[in-house]
């Protein structure tokens, strides 16, 4: 079909005219064979060395997965591939036939600090992680394999490969993939993710690497947002002032030009121009030394929804209670946690999977979803927890009245006579309002060895007597536009207020030092961008440690004993009231 001429127009947006469209980094371009120089060759002699040990101990271990590279001289080719499926066809007890490969594009690779992240374009389908391999390209075109750590995919979202960590500087690749190797980005240097608030016309950008001060607004005049395709080429991107810049986050003005083209390009439902390259944002400083942060967001609308008329002066969201964690490997409790919220009036849930591989789909698989309104997240974007919060509050303002920001292992409760839906109707009729503090107990061991069977709001019952901090249930409309938060309390709108929650009314069960076998892995490091890592030497004497327990996984020897000054078991006696089968005696969990 002819395209008229304001569409020729706005598909040159960003675009070059080279014959391979070019680009800034290793990821939008063909392969670029790695140099031949000396740094090269060592750091492959010292992979070698690796992969060589490898084969004689049994493993290299990353993430708690075995890493056994396997030496190739070239990448695979059109026939390898071929073999490789009707091998795998063969072991299923198949006679190969028919056997088709999945298309596999890769988006963009980003070097974590621990492990390599490879981000595969809508519309590829993946076996299973044991199918195939995660491909490095190192000097002299030797190429090493190793199998992936774990796989994650949800319906509605791009397939995301967790690789081990190989050597810094070479390019990778799957085994199954129809694209060419790709260059990682360095993480802590990357615009990782973007949506568009149509609201105001702005686009909310979440950037690593611009280093703003934690509970700080920074200056928005020394940066810019850029537009484009092709971000290396300033003559094709379009750019616009930032409006406010905090933490990770950046909110600027969307261009005119740039929501055209989007809504052009959404009319296929998809962000990308006859050449595949997609609409892309980042950050750029501004003044002399002007530099661009790299970039793999694509500007993502919010969801739409429809709200119900309750007055004919208020319109009523569809939920008047939703709830936002982030979480790692916590799928041991999430039917608890998601229970117990459901039954007192939580009515949605985000759930931010900062890169979990304990089964959490599987347990999700098992709650009725016409029940349990959860949303699963992938969020891979390592120490980033505030940017997490915001870009849920962002998700999740056009349907939630009021959103909760709490952790797995948090509960809320209700010592009096009142229900979260009395406390949310008595602030809603304040307008003023737009954020509750409650305060939270924690909670120790309670003389537990093992993980409680019945879990842990019945298994731990003794705690701190002095509450530690607070956190918070907000209006995400009253939230300041910089989306600025921190410890799980967001900075508001001017002219809007808080209100402290008495304990008497509401509080939080923080079941914060369980069971050794659950507390150790708080080691394996921390979501919160501004928080400090179990084992790093910092802030040792932080409230966001276990007092007196320094930095090593090490048990102490009286840990169950530890953190009890006042025997509470009100919750306790609460979820047996509301929740034991009578029959059996057993909680749905």
């Amino acid at each position: 079909m002819a395209m008229s001429a304001k569409e020729r127009k706005l598909s040159r947006l960003g675009s070059g005219k080279g014959a391979n469209g070019g680009g800034s980094f290793g990821a939008r371009g063909g392969h670029r064979p790695p140099p031949a120089g000396t740094r090269r060759r060592l750091f492959a002699a010292f992979f070698v060395f690796l992969c060589a040990g490898a084969v004689v101990f049994g493993g290299v271990h990353a993430i708690g997965a075995s890493f056994r590279p396997v030496l190739m001289t070239a990448w695979p080719s059109a026939t390898l591939n071929a073999l490789s499926s009707e091998r795998r066809a063969q072991q299923a007890g198949g006679d190969g036939a028919g056997t088709v490969l999945p298309s596999v594009q890769i988006r963009h690779a980003v070097a974590l600090p621990d492990h390599v992240l490879i981000i595969l374009r809508d519309g590829s389908l993946l076996p299973a992680s044991g199918e195939f391999e995660c491909l490095y390209s190192v000097a002299n075109s030797t190429q090493l394999r190793c199998p992936p750590l774990s796989v994650a995919a949800l319906p509605d979202g791009p397939s995301l490969v967790h690789c081990p960590a190989g050597p810094s500087e070479v390019s990778v690749s799957l085994s199954l993939a129809q694209s060419p190797p790709v260059t990682p980005l360095q993480w802590d240097q990357l615009v990782y993710t973007a949506l568009l608030d149509t609201r105001d016309n702005s686009t909310v950008v979440f950037a690593k690497g611009m280093n703003l001060r934690p509970g700080r607004l920074g200056v928005p005049s020394r940066y810019e947002c850029v537009f484009g395709r092709d971000l290396s080429k300033p003559k094709f991107v379009v750019t616009s002032p930032v409006l406010s810049a905090a933490q990770e986050t950046f909110r600027c003005v969307t261009p005119a030009r740039v929501r055209r083209y989007l809504r052009m390009t959404a009319d296929g439902n998809s962000n990308r121009n006859r050449d595949g390259k997609p609409m892309l944002v980042s950050i750029r400083t501004k003044g002399r030394g002007s530099s661009t942060l790299p970039s793999i967001a694509e500007p993502e609308p919010l969801p739409r929804y429809t709200r119900h008329r309750r007055t004919r002066h208020r319109q009523q969201k569809a939920h008047s209670m939703c709830v936002c964690t982030m979480l790692r490997n916590q799928a041991r409790f999430l039917r608890e946690w998601i229970i117990y919220h459901s039954h007192i009036g939580v009515q949605r849930w985000f759930i931010y999977d900062n890169n979990s591989d304990d089964g959490i789909e599987q347990v999700l698989n098992t709650m009725d979803p016409s029940a349990y309104n959860v949303t699963r997240y992938l969020w891979p974007w390592m120490k980033s927890q505030e940017a997490g919060f915001a870009h849920c509050a962002l998700r999740a303002r056009e349907s939630c009245e009021w959103v909760g920001f709490i952790d797995i292992d948090e509960f809320l409760h209700f010592p009096g006579n009142q229900t979260l839906q009395d406390v949310l109707r008595n602030y809603s009729s304040r307008p003023r309002i737009g954020e509750l503090r409650t305060a939270c107990h924690s909670f120790g061991p309670s003389g537990q060895t093992t993980i409680p069977k019945k879990g842990v709001t019945t298994g731990y019952t003794c705690r701190l007597a002095a509450p530690e901090r607070h956190k918070s249930i907000v209006r995400p409309d009253a939230l300041n536009p910089s989306l600025i938060n921190v410890v799980h309390h967001f900075h508001l709108k001017e002219g809007m207020k808080y209100a402290n929650v008495g304990q008497g009314v509401m509080l939080i069960n923080h079941y914060k030092y369980q069971v050794w076998e659950v507390f150790k892995d708080k080691f394996s490091g921390r979501v919160a961008t501004y928080v400090a890592d179990w084992q790093d030497e910092e802030n040792v004497g932080s409230r966001d440690r276990a007092p007196g327990l320094g930095t090593k996984p090490v048990e102490p020897e009286d840990w169950p004993s530890r953190f009890c000054e006042v025997y509470d078991t009100s919750l306790k006696d609460f979820v047996h009231k509301e929740f034991t089968d009578p029959q059996t005696g057993n909680l749905p969990w």
